[in-house]
């Protein structure tokens, strides 16, 4: 029960429903006993002592009881529905804001599919248990503790002989329990790698068309279909071979009350309505216990389910907003004193002792092979990740002492992949500032020289983009993020190789439209083309997560070092060209 427990704050809080639930639950289940007493008073009071006159009234008892019944059920299942209902609401409420505020180093590792999964199956297998299973658990408690108190009322000794049977029932429920639980789990983490499988393959569905990789894509996924086959048939297994025993266990049980009981009925130790009644009441026993492996299903599917969403609750948040965190305004001045940034124990420093002063207006270019640590500088400028030794500083206090929020809503952050969403372009444009005017919107559009195309569009601004802005080509999507990163008017302005899916001419037109933008803002422009960053006013050169050159673009080409031989390959053929012209 430990993950119940720990999920309490959640379905604590609406305990009344659940509460009320039972009380009705109480009334359908004594009027279910009821039934067979109302039997066997019909056997041996009307039939028995051929009191026919009674009849009419035991009808319109019976008639009544139903009807409170039917009452009691429908307030019963609505109330235990509404409890979990509103327990998951909550819970993937909870889920949904935790993945929100959970560092970049928790997706580093994380599966899309398997969050879904979590979000969708594993929630939906918690609800039901709320709704169905605490309930249905309780109903089998009070309908045998009921039922067997009428049973010793009518004989104790048939009682006991009945009743012979039932501790090996238990040790069989509880054995199923035990192989059942890890079952269960099996499945949900072989779904869960089904869902990223499915997810996976859809967004990279470009890619596998045109590499020709359907077979290799459909053969991995039967792969991952199969395996959550199998996972499923060994449950299926497990179930197989308890709930025949169970049964056999119960039938056991059904055949001594009838052996037993015939000879008490035939030596007057018993009535003929009594007996009927007692066979009635030992299956409101017996089927409730063999139920009691479906409540276990049920109960181990949402254990496992449970362990799942508490991973993702339970998860630690590497990036903590203080408590007299920061909310003024920022100017946008950084500085990087001596940083050093590991992401994982295993792994060699993505940055090593890094050091740099850019006040605002200042523009700063990065350059260097991939995964020399370009992106690393700039997720530490908007906290993503923390360092592992030295300081990053904004208008001269650590990101720390800032608010997240305040923080990030002073940069502008275009990443290489342009990531837009299925809304329409007005919407992308102002997704960083939605309270951005008409205005605002057009103006960081034609910055971004965004415009013209836009226009040119069926709707406009008003277009509805396909997922992952599907409709637009890489340049179109970009020129989109930068006017999305314009608009929210930024101190701090971020460029990851976001002119790398335009041609040279709209890079150059969206370098001029940008000079204006950086005008007393501070700009990190990363880029592999030196034409995208040679306006620099100080660019870093890095190698393995170390500066190794640093200044302008005229400096550095005088250095004859890493710079001036990237300048050489990227410009070779430009010069053979200009030469052959002359």
């Amino acid at each position: 029960m430990d993950t119940f427990k720990k999920l309490k704050q959640f379905y604590w809080p609406y305990r009344k429903y659940f509460f009320t639930s039972l009380i009705f639950l109480f009334f359908v289940t004594v009027i279910t006993v009821v039934y067979p007493i109302i039997l066997q008073i019909t056997i041996d009071t009307v039939v028995g002592e051929e009191r026919y006159e009674l009849i009419p009234y035991i009808a319109g008892i019976f008639v009544v009881l139903m009807l409170i019944k039917g009452i009691a059920t429908f307030y019963h299942q609505y109330l235990g529905e509404l409890f979990g209902v509103t327990t998951v609401y909550h819970v993937r409420d909870a889920l949904y804001k935790k993945l929100q505020v959970l560092s970049f180093k928790y997706y580093d590792n994380a599966k899309t599919g398997d969050i879904m999964s979590r979000l969708t199956s594993d929630v939906e297998g918690f609800r039901f248990f709320l709704s169905f299973g605490f309930a249905e658990l309780l109903r089998i408690v009070l309908l045998i503790g009921i039922s067997l108190s009428v049973m010793f009322y009518y004989s104790v000794p048939l009682a006991l002989v009945t009743m012979a049977a039932m501790p090996f029932l238990v040790v069989v429920v509880m054995r199923f329990e035990k192989l059942a639980h890890p079952a269960f789990r099996g499945i949900r983490k072989s779904f869960g790698k089904l869902n990223t499988r499915v997810q996976e393959n859809i967004s990279g569905m470009q890619t596998v068309k045109s590499l020709s990789r359907e077979d290799f894509e459909i053969g991995r996924f039967s792969t991952s279909n199969d395996d959550y086959r199998q996972n499923y048939v060994k449950t299926s297994e497990i179930w197989a071979k308890f709930f025949p025993l169970m049964e056999f266990i119960g039938n056991v049980c059904a055949v001594a009350l009838l052996g037993f009981g015939g000879y008490l009925v035939i030596n007057g130790g018993l009535e003929l309505g009594e007996l009927v009644a007692f066979f009635s009441l030992v299956w409101y026993i017996m089927g409730p216990l063999m139920n009691v492996g479906y409540v276990i299903n049920q109960f181990s599917q949402a254990k496992a389910s449970g362990e799942r969403l508490r991973e993702i609750l339970e998860a630690h948040e590497d990036i903590v907003v203080q408590e007299n965190a920061s909310a003024t305004s920022i100017k946008g001045h950084v500085t990087f004193d001596n940083v050093t940034l590991t992401y994982t124990k295993d792994d060699d420093s993505a940055l090593k002792k890094i050091s740099f002063d850019a006040p605002p207006g200042k523009t700063i270019g990065l350059i260097g092979a991939t995964g020399s640590g370009k992106t690393s500088i700039t997720q530490l400028v908007t906290r993503f990740y923390e360092p592992e030794l030295g300081e990053v500083l904004v208008d001269g206090k650590p990101v720390a002492d800032y608010d997240l929020k305040t923080l990030r809503k002073h940069i502008g952050f275009v990443l290489q992949e342009s990531f837009l969403f299925s809304t329409t372009i007005r919407e992308n444009i102002a997704y960083g500032n939605p309270d951005a005017t008409e205005e605002q919107i057009i103006d960081a559009a034609k910055r971004a020289q965004a415009h013209d195309f836009i226009m040119g569009m069926p709707k406009g601004y008003d277009t509805l983009l396909g997922e992952r802005g599907m409709g637009l080509s890489g340049g179109q999507k970009q020129r989109i993020a930068i006017a999305r990163a314009i608009c929210i008017d930024p101190s701090i302005l971020v460029l990851d190789d976001a002119t790398s899916a335009v041609d040279m001419e709209t890079e150059f037109q969206i370098q001029k439209a940008l000079k204006e933008v950086m005008k007393g803002r501070t700009s990190f422009i990363i880029a592999h083309r030196i034409s995208s960053l040679k306006h620099a006013d100080e660019i870093l050169v890095l190698e393995d997560g170390e500066v190794v050159e640093r200044g302008t673009h005229n400096e550095l080409m005088k250095n004859n070092g890493v710079y001036e031989r990237i300048y050489r390959i990227q410009y070779q053929d430009h010069d053979v060209i200009m030469k052959a012209t002359n």
